[in-house]
């Protein structure tokens, strides 16, 4: 444990963020799967929207960096018009 006052508060703050950016990551994370494992081109289209929506919500809140979240997008949107 901390010795600090400041150092503890630090300690709190970190936990609940790292709670916090686990749980964006792994919302994002299904979105994503959600479209790579879809029956059909046309069901993954559809929920494309969904995971872009996912990958900007991460990276608005620093759970990943803007250019993983760009590289995240770019991917995803050639497999799914690669797959319709």
């Amino acid at each position: 444990m901390p010795k600090l006052k400041s150092s503890h508060k630090r300690l709190r703050s970190s936990l609940r963020a790292r709670l916090r950016n686990k749980s964006v990551r792994s919302a994002m994370r299904t979105h994503i799967k959600r479209v790579r494992q879809a029956e059909d081109g046309q069901s993954a289209q559809q929920m494309l929207p969904q995971a872009m929506s996912a990958i900007d919500k991460a990276v608005k809140k620093g759970a990943i960096p803007r250019n993983t979240g760009s590289r995240y997008k770019s991917r995803l949107s050639r497999f799914a018009a690669k797959a319709a």
